[in-house]
């Protein structure tokens, strides 16, 4: 199985698929949500912002939330994509709850948290609830198994080849569709395939939210050489070349981080001014307000 995406790489394929997940919904994965309070709707409101997952306290060994959503009613809605059902695993998803309210919980009665595990055609059924004296976890499942991939693949390429515009409902369709097959050589056989298709989406926002969509979708089941086969092809495309410009941006903005830190370090010194810009390469006027900033704590 993959080892998962570089975080820098991630993080890069998030920025390209945060204004492109606006106003979807996941109905197409066909869940069927009950109330987990009164005032809840039946089912998910629209997405209204993919979230960060860069999230406090993250140790060494533990993986990154897959996706964090903030929907249309305020609700905060964690996504996790499980190839197993593992009773432990509920563990991790208390980890990434504490971690989500340490960052954005409110203390008013308008916060909400879900979360949501989609779990791949090779898990049947799973237990929804943990339950000990002290709380109760309860978690909004979605069994891809009762998608048909074939007959959805099927229908999303008679829809392009007959020149007809992909619904949001068929995007988001895509972006799932190899966790609907069972296996890994399954999924890797189904994931090709929709990389093949995606390159004929005449809608260039679309092709690329499907193709940067089902790579982070897929990260945790693919074995690694074949999605560096997946991401060397994609570098040919459009996505490839949106791609890099981000990793030159990351990386910039990287480099000016740690500038302003040295800066900051500097400045505590006492050192002079013009000394820390041939330094640091920054202006005058970003260094005094970083020493405003200094003054001001």
């Amino acid at each position: 199985m993959s080892e998962g995406i570089v975080y820098q790489n991630k993080d890069i394929l998030f920025k390209i698929l945060g204004q492109t997940y606006k106003e979807k919904s996941f109905a197409a994965y066909g869940i069927d949500l009950p109330k987990i309070r009164e005032l809840l709707p039946t089912d998910l409101p629209k997405i209204r912002e993919l979230l960060p997952t860069d999230l406090p306290k993250i140790a060494a060994n533990e993986k990154s939330i897959d996706n964090l959503f903030l929907l249309e009613d305020g609700t905060y809605a964690i996504v996790d994509y499980e190839s197993v059902y593992k009773k432990a695993n509920k563990i991790k998803y208390l980890n990434y709850i504490a971690r989500v309210m340490e960052k954005y919980f409110k203390e008013d009665e308008t916060f909400n948290l879900r979360l949501i595990v989609i779990y791949t055609s090779d898990v049947q059924s799973a237990e929804p609830t943990l339950e000990t004296d002290c709380f109760t976890l309860r978690t909004e499942q979605a069994f891809l198994s009762h998608i048909d991939g074939e007959a959805a693949f099927d229908e999303i390429q008679c829809k392009l080849q007959s020149g007809i515009p992909l619904a949001d409902d068929d995007l988001m369709r895509l972006v799932i569709l190899p966790l609907t097959v069972p296996g890994t050589e399954g999924k890797q056989r189904m994931l090709e395939r929709i990389v093949e298709l995606a390159e004929q989406i005449p809608d260039e926002g679309q092709r690329i939210f499907t193709l940067s969509g089902v790579i982070v979708a897929s990260d945790k089941f693919i074995s690694r050489d074949y999605m560096d086969q997946i991401r060397r092809r994609i570098n040919m495309t459009q996505l490839g070349q949106l791609y890099e410009k981000e990793k030159i941006e990351y990386a910039n903005q990287k480099v000016r981080e740690n500038a302003k830190e040295i800066a900051k370090s500097l400045l505590e010194d006492g050192t002079e001014i013009v000394k820390i810009m041939k330094a640091t390469g920054l202006t005058e006027e970003e260094l005094l307000n970083l020493q405003n900033e200094f003054l001001t704590v």
